[in-house]
């Protein structure tokens, strides 16, 4: 079974996204903060996708980031950059970049395109 983490302050994006991911038959895990995902990382939890919120990538995440998401597939959701000029929108190795307004389906239609073919 796919694992996908779920990153995003928002809660209400956070728990939505990790529901409908579960019910999808996900391993789906929530957490708030770049630094849960770092440090589930380093224990050597690497999830199978991730669905990051944009909001916090911020300078000091953003190389990290970068890094994790060219090996694991990795879909941001974002506002407008011309309306927040939001740097996440940006992440190098992104493989998908969805704005808002964006429906909780959207985002899990498009981790299961990313992960089809993918070995669970």
């Amino acid at each position: 079974m796919p694992k996908v983490s779920v990153i995003s302050a928002d809660w209400t994006l956070r728990v939505t996204v990790r529901a409908e991911l579960l019910h999808e038959g996900f391993d789906a895990l929530g957490m708030d903060s770049v630094a849960d995902l770092a440090q589930a990382v380093t224990q050597g939890a690497i999830p199978s996708a991730i669905v990051l919120d944009a909001a916090l990538v911020t300078p000091e995440t953003a190389g990290p980031l970068s890094g994790l998401a060219r090996r694991v597939p990795t879909v941001v959701v974002a506002s407008r950059p011309e309306v927040a000029g939001e740097p996440g929108a940006h992440l190098e190795g992104a493989a998908a970049v969805l704005y808002r307004p964006v429906r909780v389906g959207e985002i899990v239609s498009r981790v299961k395109q990313l992960l089809a073919g993918h070995v669970a």
